[in-house]
């Protein structure tokens, strides 16, 4: 494995996190350029980067409004480094972050079939009743959001 696992509260530089971003296969779908990567990314409430030695393997963030609701998202451990307890490590980071700062609301936001893991990790599935909906784009008719 890792000869040198470090965890720094960082947002890595952008050529590291989009060669890692990379390896999950969602900008088939999302389609960002690197410039918009690096604002999403500068807007984070708090973020942690794992590295092996200065090699970005791993890395996680939190969008908050730092008192009522955080969203766990963009965890990604590289493929070669998953199933090590990388990813398990920068979770309990964001986690503990948000707990230290009282947030009442902690939501994940997780890609498909990672859900095993999330519970282990002490998360739960919402109820299909339960609040929360996703804008559709396809089903409102238009692609680029909200029209005026």
């Amino acid at each position: 494995m890792a000869e040198k696992l470090s965890f720094r509260e960082e947002i890595p530089e952008g050529e590291d996190y989009w060669v890692l971003f990379a390896t999950t296969g969602w900008n088939r779908e999302y389609r960002f350029s690197r410039e918009e990567l690096d604002e999403a990314l500068a807007n984070s409430w708090y973020a942690v980067s794992a590295y092996d030695s200065e090699k970005l393997v791993g890395f996680g963030r939190v969008i908050a409004d730092g008192i009522h609701h955080a969203l766990i998202a963009d965890l990604i451990v590289e493929p070669g480094y998953q199933n090590k307890g990388i990813g398990r490590r920068i979770l309990e980071r964001l986690v503990k972050r948000c707990m230290e700062a009282r947030i009442r609301d902690i939501q994940l936001f997780a890609t498909n079939g990672k859900g095993p893991f999330y519970r282990k990790c002490g998360f739960i599935y919402r109820e299909p009743d339960a609040p929360g909906m996703e804008y559709n784009t396809e089903a409102a008719g238009h692609e680029d959001g909200p029209q005026e």
